[in-house]
């Protein structure tokens, strides 16, 4: 019996980079989702929960540390693998220790197809083998 396809969540709103990476992914097996902004990344999921999350650090509106700190307020999702990526190589000390404790991974664009594929394997088996902290125990 073979197991159901991972399913990943890509969230930028740079469209041209979003249909790049899911369909990268799907090559690679993977179910995938995108949205273009936090909020319709927020509802791609609750319709179906993402096994792992990428999301783009710099959006418009709701940025991708918001959307992390609106998932991680969600029980659900305290667990879910996620991975902020940027262009952003000037970034603050503070925003890379937020997303330390919000329990996401920090990638630097561009992404490679490899370097895509391995970030997407090690959400997934970070997701599979074990078990972050519970966000209260972060603060």
């Amino acid at each position: 019996m073979s197991t159901p396809p991972s399913r990943v969540l890509i969230i930028d709103d740079d469209e041209a980079t979003t249909q790049t990476f899911a369909r990268v992914l799907r090559l690679e097996g993977h179910e995938v989702r995108t949205a273009l902004d936090a909020e319709a990344g927020l509802r791609e999921a609750l319709i179906e929960t993402p096994d792992a999350i990428i999301v783009d650090l710099r959006m418009p509106l709701i940025n991708g540390l918001g959307f992390l700190y609106r998932l991680r307020a969600q029980e659900q999702y305290h667990d879910t693998p996620v991975a902020i990526v940027t262009g952003d190589y000037d970034l603050d000390d503070s925003i890379a220790r937020e997303l330390d404790e919000l329990g996401a991974e920090l990638r630097f664009k561009p992404l490679w197809f490899e370097d895509l594929i391995d970030l997407a394997h090690s959400l997934l088996a970070s997701n599979r083998g074990s078990h972050p902290r519970p966000l209260a125990q972060m603060h």
